[in-house]
């Protein structure tokens, strides 16, 4: 069945399961198709980003920099990105000028365009020391600015914590020191593949902030979602616990159009079930919103930029993608071709 939106999935590697390799990059399915087209095939995406400003305008990180579409998806290009074969996590759109946008890489690195993503500029390292010693370099998964007051940018690393820059990315602070601090009690210590039980406090997977409560910061990590206002100073455990039966953070994001908080949850890393909770009295309760059942990890939530009826998310493992456009009420499945697995990223317009 045709959807009225336009999707845009990031599909990666295949962590644990090499014998199980497939297509990876880009895929686009457009409003009033129900075909999905295979954009980027050469290279890892985690993640597309669909400029809420510029109409045709989508942007990928990808396994070797930036790819830009200015046609809605139809054609990719990589732009003219500082490093060959850097690896991009997150994608930012500056709120306060279009032209503007923020880039995270692995190892940590921050990038800049101000030219709608044509070309890039390396930002000043952070230089923030790795504290978990993990068999992948660490990465800038999200990002997330103040808004109202533009120049100051909250980054999540995995498995780093936390930094925020108050001028637009050129210096950083690492704001993790009491995400350690709550690592010690002993229902939020996690170690899995480090050397260290702060592992699961400092997992973050993705960060956001409401306009309506411009100085509150909501962070997903491993052991939940924690919020801060104080600008990272102390972070506070929201519990989520007490409305979901899993509480593994992958996504959380705001919609654009009515505020609504979206979280992506599930059990683990590597799960087989998952969910989307929503909040609509800014994390004070959550309660289940889709009603599907997914077969892996749900690593991604797309509200639409413009139909707030119009939510979308992926899981991984076998390419699911399932999407409501009537607020719920109904869910269709949507799933990428026959032997992709991995999704990472899901954006609809």
């Amino acid at each position: 069945m045709a959807l009225k939106s336009n999707l845009f999935a990031g599909v990666a590697g295949y962590v644990g399961r090499s014998d199980q390799q497939g297509s990876v990059g880009v895929f686009v399915r457009h409003a009033g198709s129900d075909v999905w087209e295979h954009r980027i095939k050469d290279h890892q995406c985690w993640v597309v980003t669909v400029h809420p400003k510029q109409e045709g305008l989508v942007l990928a990180g990808t396994s070797d920099g930036v790819y830009r579409s200015t046609d809605g998806g139809r054609s990719f290009t990589r732009t003219d990105f500082p490093k060959d074969g850097k690896e991009i996590w997150s994608i930012m759109v500056d709120h306060s000028n279009p032209a503007t946008i923020f880039a995270g890489g692995s190892p940590i690195e921050i990038y800049r365009s101000d030219d709608f993503g044509a070309t890039w500029r390396t930002l000043p390292n952070p230089g923030l020391a790795d504290r978990a010693v993990m068999p992948f370099a660490c990465r800038v998964m999200r990002m997330a600015q103040h808004p109202t007051n533009p120049k100051t940018i909250y980054a999540a690393i995995e498995v780093n914590g936390v930094l925020r820059s108050d001028d637009a990315g050129e210096t950083w602070t690492d704001i993790s020191g009491d995400l350690i601090r709550l690592a010690q009690l002993p229902h939020l210590k996690s170690k899995i593949v480090s050397n260290t039980y702060n592992e699961g406090m400092l997992d973050s997977h993705a960060i956001a902030i409401a306009p309506a409560d411009p100085d509150r910061v909501v962070l997903a990590v491993r052991m939940g979602l924690f919020e801060s206002t104080d600008k990272g100073a102390t972070w506070q455990d929201m519990e989520v616990g007490r409305f979901a039966p899993m509480t593994y953070g992958r996504d959380i994001k705001v919609s654009p159009v009515d505020g609504t908080w979206y979280a992506a949850l599930s059990v683990a890393a590597a799960s087989h079930v998952g969910g989307i909770f929503t909040s609509k009295d800014l994390g004070k309760t959550w309660k289940r919103f889709d009603n599907v059942t997914v077969h892996g990890t749900v690593m991604a939530v797309a509200p639409h930029q413009t139909a707030p009826d119009r939510v979308f998310l992926g899981a991984r493992y076998d390419g699911e993608v399932f999407g409501t456009e009537d607020g719920g009420k109904t869910w269709q499945s949507c799933p990428l071709p026959t032997g992709v697995k991995d999704i990472y990223a899901l954006a609809a317009a």
